[in-house]
C-alpha cells in the first residue's frame, strides 16, 4: 500500500549530468559501454550487493564498471541503491517519496509499495526529501550510480536511499529494515562510497587496504572500527555497512573486491588521490 506521504508525481532531475558524467544520452551511453566493455571477467554467483565508488566518471568510472559488468544478463524485481549525504547532516536514512529519478538516458521509475514498506519498519528509516530533492544542492553519490545500472540491467524499478547518519546502529537497523523488507525477492542492493580523500597514493593504497581487507572478509564491524578509529577512510562507510549486513542477511555468503583504483591513476598526480573501491557480495 502506498503512503500518504509519498509524492508520485515528483521525479527527480539529473542534476550533474554534465558535470559528473555527461548530459547529452548517446555520449553518456558510449562513455559508459566503453567503460563496461572494457573490463573482463565474470561471476557465476547470484549478486546480492554491489559496492561502488561515486566520483566524476573520468576519474572512478573504470573502477564502478568492473563491477557492474558483472551484472549483465540478469534480472531483478527491485534495486536498492544507498548513498551517503554530502551536502547536509540529517539525523534520519531519507527514502525517496517520488516516483522516479531521471537521467539522460530516462527514468528509474520507483516501487511505491515496497519504498512504503522500507519507510515505515524503523522509527530513523523516514520519508523524507533530504539529501534528494531537498536543499540547495542534493546528493550526487546517489545519482551517478544510475546509469550505470541504466546501461547494464536496461528497465528497472529501485528504491533510493540517502543516509544523513552514518552512526553503527543506524547503518545495522537500515541493514535489518532491507533485510526484513527484500526477504523473497530477487534483488540487488547498491552502496556508493568513495575511500581515502586527498592523501599521497602511497598513503591512501595503505588506508585504503583496511577498507577492502574488512570488505573482503565481510565483516561490517571490522570496516566500521577502522574508520571510526582513522585507520582508513570511506565517505560511504554507513551505506557499505548497511549492504553487506543486509546482502549476509538474504543469503549472501561471500564479498569480493573486483578492482581498486584511484584518481592518481588517471591524472597522473600521486600527491593527493581519492580513492575507489568496487566489490559485490554473492551467494
Amino acid at each position: 500500500m502506498k503512503n500518504v506521504d509519498q509524492q508520485p508525481d515528483l521525479i527527480r532531475r539529473a542534476y550533474y549530468a554534465g558535470s559528473f558524467y555527461p548530459a547529452d544520452p548517446v555520449e553518456l551511453s558510449e562513455q559508459v559501454r566503453g567503460f563496461i566493455q572494457a573490463e573482463s571477467g565474470k561471476v557465476s554467483a547470484e549478486i546480492v550487493g554491489l559496492i561502488a565508488p561515486h566520483a566524476g566518471y573520468i576519474y572512478s568510472g573504470s573502477c564502478a564498471a568492473a563491477a557492474y559488468r558483472l551484472l549483465k544478463g540478469t534480472k531483478y524485481e527491485i534495486v536498492v541503491v544507498i548513498a551517503p549525504s554530502h551536502q547536509a547532516f540529517f539525523t534520519n536514512t531519507a527514502v525517496f517519496r517520488g516516483g522516479g529519478y531521471q537521467t539522460p538516458l530516462g527514468v528509474i521509475y520507483t516501487d511505491p509499495e515496497l519504498a512504503a514498506t522500507i519507510a515505515n519498519i524503523h522509527p530513523k528509516v523516514v520519508f523524507a526529501d533530504d539529501g534528494h530533492s531537498g536543499g540547495a544542492r542534493p546528493e550526487h553519490s546517489l545519482e551517478v550510480q544510475l546509469p550505470f545500472l541504466q546501461m547494464v540491467l536496461g528497465d528497472l524499478k529501485m528504491v533510493p536511499v540517502v543516509m544523513g547518519s552514518q552512526e553503527y546502529d543506524m547503518a545495522i537497523a537500515l541493514g535489518e529494515v532491507l533485510a526484513s523488507a527484500l526477504t523473497g525477492k530477487k534483488a540487488l542492493i547498491v552502496a556508493s562510497s568513495d575511500l581515502s580523500h586527498y592523501h599521497s597514493a602511497a598513503q591512501a593504497d595503505k588506508m585504503d587496504k583496511g577498507i577492502s581487507e574488512a570488505v573482503r572478509r565481510f565483516d561490517w564491524k571490522l570496516l566500521h572500527d577502522r574508520v571510526n578509529s582513522g585507520y582508513s577512510e570511506a565517505c560511504g562507510a554507513g551505506p557499505m555497512i548497511s549492504c553487506m549486513y543486509a546482502a549476509k542477511r538474504l543469503g549472501a555468503t561471500q564479498a569480493q573486491i573486483v578492482r581498486y583504483t584511484h584518481s592518481g591513476m588517471v591524472t597522473g598526480d600521486d600527491r593527493e588521490v581519492v580513492g575507489y573501491l568496487s566489490a559485490i557480495c554473492h551467494r
